[in-house]
C-alpha cells in the first residue's frame, strides 16, 4: 500500500455530562481524525484513524496540536518514504521517531482500516476475536458530593452496566467508595481509578480500601513508579492495575516481572496501536495476568475498534466500553454503540464496522487540515 493523500479533522464533542477526574474536568472531547487515503494494489481506499490525544498534555505528554505537528512534520514524510508498506510495518517504520504513540496509533488505524477494505474482512476476524459480545463498564467521574454520586451509580446500574469505575483522589476516595458500597452492596463489581493521584507515602490510606472488596485499584502511583507499584502491590490486598505506567509490550514484561501489577489496562492509543495492544494482551495472558481495555472517551469509530479488540480471549474484565449515549447526545459514526443488557455487540461489517457520517463531522468540526505529502 501506499499512503496517496491524508486530511486531518479537529472536532468538539460537547460531552452529556462534565466528566472529571484527578487531573481537571472535561465538558468536550477535542477529537483529531484521521482521513487516510491509500493506493493498494492499484485500488484507491480510505481510511479513518483516531487520535485519543487530550487536548492539554495532563494524561500523558501527547495533546491535539502535537499530534497534529508530529503527524504533519514527521510521521508522514517518514511513512511516504518507505512505501510500499503494510499496516503491519507502520509501527516499525514510525519507530525511529521517538514517542507520540497516540499520533501513531492513529496512523496505524487508518492503515489498518483501509487494508482491511480492501480485503472484506472485520477487525474482529483479523484480529482473532473470540467472542460476539463483551461486558460493559462505566466509568464515574469524580462527583462533588456523595449524594450526587450515589444517584449517578444508581442510574447506571439501572442502564444494566456490568462494573462501576469510580475516579478518585486523595480527599475523595475512601467516604466515596464506602458509600457507594454500603448503597449497592457488595455484588455490584466496583473498582476504582486514581489516575497517579498518590504517592508511597499514602499506603495507610490506599490499605484502607481493602475493605471494600474492589476489583482493583488502577494506576495510583506516578507512570514512572514501577518500584513503588510493586512495594504497594505488598502491602495492600487491592490488586493494582497500570495503566498509563504500560507504554509498550516492554513496559508490561517489566511491571510483570517487577510484580507491580496484577491487572493490566491496555489503551491501544497510549501503547501505539492495536497490533502492539495485541501483543500486550499475548504477553499478559502467557503469564496469568488480566487485562481489560480502557478508554479514553473515543468517538464510535475507536469504540467500534476497542471493542474488536476487548473480544479477544485474554481480556477477562470488563473494560471501559460503554455505549455512544454515555458520553455523547450524538456521535460521528452512521452506527452509534449501542448497549444491552450490560454489553455491547462486536461489530461484524467490514473492518471497524462503522462508517463516518460525513455530515455530522463537518457540523462538530472546528479545523480541517489538508497534509501535503512529500
Amino acid at each position: 500500500m501506499r499512503l496517496t493523500g491524508l486530511t486531518l479533522h479537529v472536532a468538539e464533542l460537547p460531552l452529556v455530562t462534565p466528566f472529571t477526574t484527578s487531573f481537571g474536568t472535561q465538558t468536550v472531547r477535542r477529537a483529531l481524525l484521521l482521513e487516510a487515503n491509500f493506493d493498494i494494489d492499484g485500488d484507491l481506499i480510505t481510511g479513518w484513524g483516531e487520535s485519543v490525544a487530550g487536548e492539554n498534555p495532563l494524561y500523558s505528554s501527547e495533546y491535539v496540536e502535537g499530534a497534529i505537528d508530529i503527524i504533519h512534520r514527521w510521521l508522514v514524510p517518514t511513512l511516504v518514504s518507505a512505501d510500499p508498506f503494510v499496516a503491519e510495518s507502520v509501527a516499525e517504520i514510525l519507530r525511529p521517531i521517538v514517542g507520540h504513540n497516540m499520533a501513531k496509533a492513529a496512523l496505524e488505524m487508518a492503515a489498518l482500516e483501509a487494508q482491511m477494505r480492501h480485503r472484506e474482512i472485520s477487525f474482529a476476524d483479523y484480529l482473532g476475536a473470540t467472542r460476539r459480545t463483551v461486558p460493559s463498564g462505566v466509568s464515574v467521574g469524580i462527583q462533588p458530593t456523595v449524594p450526587g454520586l450515589i444517584d449517578t451509580v444508581a442510574g447506571y446500574l439501572d442502564q444494566g452496566y456490568a462494573r462501576i469505575k469510580l475516579k478518585i483522589k486523595p480527599d475523595f476516595d475512601l467516604a466515596q467508595v464506602r458509600a457507594v458500597r454500603e448503597t449497592f452492596g457488595h455484588d455490584v463489581l466496583l473498582q476504582v481509578d486514581a489516575n497517579a493521584a498518590y504517592t508511597l507515602a499514602d499506603t495507610p490510606r490506599l490499605k484502607r480500601l481493602d475493605e471494600f472488596e474492589l476489583l482493583l485499584i488502577e494506576q495510583p502511583l506516578g507512570e514512572a513508579d514501577l518500584r513503588q507499584h510493586a512495594k504497594l502491590a505488598a502491602s495492600i490486598a487491592t490488586p493494582i492495575c497500570l495503566d498509563e505506567s504500560i507504554v509498550s509490550a516492554e513496559a508490561a514484561a517489566d511491571a510483570i516481572m517487577l510484580g507491580a501489577a496484577s491487572i493490566i489496562n491496555i489503551k491501544p492509543g497510549r501503547v501505539g496501536g492495536y497490533l502492539e495492544a495485541r501483543r500486550i494482551h499475548d504477553l499478559a495472558r502467557a503469564h496469568g495476568v488480566a487485562v481489560w481495555c480502557g478508554g479514553m472517551l473515543e468517538t464510535g469509530l475507536g469504540r467500534a475498534a476497542n471493542i474488536a479488540l476487548a473480544a479477544l480471549p485474554g481480556f477477562t474484565l470488563p473494560g471501559d466500553i460503554s455505549g455512544s449515549d454515555r458520553f455523547y447526545a450524538e456521535d460521528i459514526t452512521t452506527e452509534p454503540i449501542t448497549m444491552i443488557n450490560g454489553t455491547v455487540g462486536v461489530p461484524t461489517g467490514t473492518a471497524f464496522g462503522v462508517q463516518i457520517d460525513r455530515d455530522k463531522l463537518e457540523w462538530f468540526s472546528t479545523l480541517r487540515i489538508p497534509v501535503a505529502l512529500p
